[in-house]
């Protein structure tokens, strides 16, 4: 088969809709598919890192698009830049040939609109990957004001988009009731969450020391944020944790990653005189083993507004490496889902307004500190093994559902067919 792919994000990009994405067309190719990936040629974080325009990788034909790239300071320096990536990259893909299967995710937000105009165009399935959902991001996060114009538009974009496509795939329940909400057959939309990189990320004492040396954090109890610094991780309240926490000097907050919200961070640091904060950019997926093993407890953020609407996948990487869980956002989530699943006090949960309680949560987790001993790697059922087959029967049709049914991950046991 002829399958392309559609996303801002790819190899090698580190960004986590870049690496899930590589892991398929690898698999694609692998499988003896006939597979061109259509990406940005500069870094999604760093528009500074820029790529080859075209290059033949592990059997995977990448073709990159040019663009402006202003960065994320302003609104209007983010429409400039999708904007012209989106031109680019209609121009581009008019001229390749056809395909059987177009796949794309959610980065930039149009691109599902590209390809669905694409296979309407050329005859092919259309398989809709859904990472996080617009305009309801830009609405919840304040960038967009419910009702306007732009939001009527790209709503009207976003139902073209779900209405064209063969599947839809969903990453947890509550983007599934976002989804049908809007009208959609429930038939085609199938929940599969992003998989863990169990084959690079594993416990690694080594690689664990080296990090912790290099970084001066060899007798520190590391409270890591490792991912995306954005609005819709809001990490206010772990920043007034670090600040409660200043006089503890056995105590480092690793924040690991970048976004919007990097910037904020060091002024926040600088503006109250912690020296208890380290800043690092994002990390190779080849060593995100090694940093992840590095903490001794990781937080994972989630905004009140944002449940259903994006979907924190660093919490599958997290459990490989069997570290004990600090949750920051609201109790109806896929992340208390999934602590309701797994052995008490893996996961902590708390509220935004929860000051006290989080403190109380790193304060306790540091008592209970043990340097040596890892517990064994939890969260099986989310490994690429268990989850990437099943959504490369979804673009492959290896795997046909029957009229009227549909595929629902089950957590423990995994996939089951309803009726």
């Amino acid at each position: 088969m002829r399958i392309l792919l559609l996303n801002q994000a790819f190899y090698p990009d580190v960004v986590s809709s870049g690496q899930h994405l590589t892991d398929l067309a690898v698999s694609l190719a692998q499988d003896g598919h006939e597979v061109t990936a259509v990406a940005a040629s500069t870094g999604y974080d760093d528009p500074g890192r820029r790529f080859r325009y075209r290059e033949k990788w592990n059997g995977i034909d990448i073709i990159r698009i040019p663009g402006i790239r202003l960065g994320k300071a302003g609104r209007w320096r983010r429409a400039v830049d999708f904007g012209s990536f989106l031109t680019l990259c209609l121009l581009r893909l008019l001229t390749l040939k056809s395909f059987d299967v177009i796949v794309a995710m959610t980065s930039p937000p149009l691109i599902c609109m590209l390809a669905a105009l694409l296979a309407r165009l050329k005859a092919g399935r259309f398989v809709f990957w859904v990472m996080d959902l617009n305009p309801d991001e830009a609405i919840a996060a304040g960038w967009l004001m419910s009702g306007s114009r732009t939001e009527r538009l790209l709503e009207t974009f976003l139902r073209f988009s779900l209405t064209s496509a063969t599947n839809v795939v969903v990453l947890d329940r509550f983007m599934k009731e976002r989804v049908l909400a809007r009208g959609i057959d429930p038939v085609k939309v199938l929940t599969i969450p992003p998989w863990a990189h169990d084959d690079e990320v594993t416990f690694d004492a080594d690689a664990r020391e080296k990090f912790r040396a290099v970084h001066r954090l060899a007798n520190k109890f590391v409270v890591m944020y490792a991912g995306n610094h954005s609005p819709c991780h809001p990490l206010d309240t772990l920043l007034d944790a670090a600040r409660e926490l200043r006089e503890c000097e056995a105590i480092c907050f690793v924040f690991v990653g970048g976004g919007s919200g990097v910037e904020k961070i060091r002024a926040f640091a600088e503006s109250h005189q912690l020296r208890n904060i380290l800043q690092l950019p994002y990390q190779p997926l080849s060593g995100l083993g090694g940093v992840l093993s590095a903490a001794d407890l990781q937080v994972v953020v989630l905004g009140n507004l944002f449940v259903g609407i994006v979907h924190p996948c660093k919490i599958y990487n997290i459990l490989r490496v069997a570290s004990p869980v600090l949750y920051i956002g609201p109790r109806d989530s896929h992340i208390v889902d999934l602590a309701s699943r797994l052995p008490q006090k893996v996961i902590r949960s708390h509220n935004h307004e929860d000051l006290s309680g989080v403190v109380d949560s790193i304060v306790d987790a540091f008592k209970n500190w043990n340097r040596i001993q890892r517990g064994e790697a939890l969260g099986g059922e989310y490994s690429k093994g268990v989850l990437l087959p099943q959504l490369l029967d979804v673009i492959t049709g290896g795997h046909r559902l029957t009229s009227g049914t549909t595929a629902v991950f089950k957590g423990e046991d995994s996939w089951q067919v309803s009726q």
